[in-house]
């Protein structure tokens, strides 16, 4: 059970990062109004490409660790891009960059997508978890 919940967990974080990536793809003001960034000029064309790949590799990586069987670790590919993130949030802050409330919410989000897709990760790539998959099989 504990494996379906988390599964689903991951997967409404697999959608909603994928519609901010869509969003952002189509239409890279989006990220203006969600992360206060300047896009204009030649900026919108870097702003479009690096934060959509960003939020829809993360993503697709994601849906990918919950859904197929045998494929848990691409969960880490998330963990491993929201972790960097995070880390460089954290650097920025010690090297005295302007920290305001959107910037801790960034953090607090980038921390709760580490600890779920790494805990997911850890959960679902158990033995217990192969065995929940293919309760049929004989052993």
């Amino acid at each position: 059970m504990v494996n379906w919940v988390l599964r689903g967990a991951v997967l409404l974080w697999a959608v909603f990062f994928t519609i901010l990536g869509a969003q952002g793809l189509l239409d890279p003001a989006t990220y203006t109004e969600t992360f206060g960034i300047a896009v204009d000029g030649a900026a919108a064309n870097t702003v479009r490409a690096d934060l959509s790949a960003f939020f829809l590799v993360a993503a697709g990586s994601a849906a990918i660790g919950a859904l197929v069987r045998g494929w848990t670790g691409a969960l880490l590919v998330p963990a491993a891009l929201y972790g960097t993130a995070l880390a460089g949030r954290l650097i920025g802050a010690a090297l005295g960059d302007a920290v305001g409330a959107a910037i801790v919410q960034a953090m607090i989000i980038e921390a709760l997508s580490v600890a779920l897709m790494a805990g997911s990760w850890w959960v679902l790539s158990r033995p217990a978890a192969a065995a929940e998959v293919a309760p049929d099989t004989v052993h």
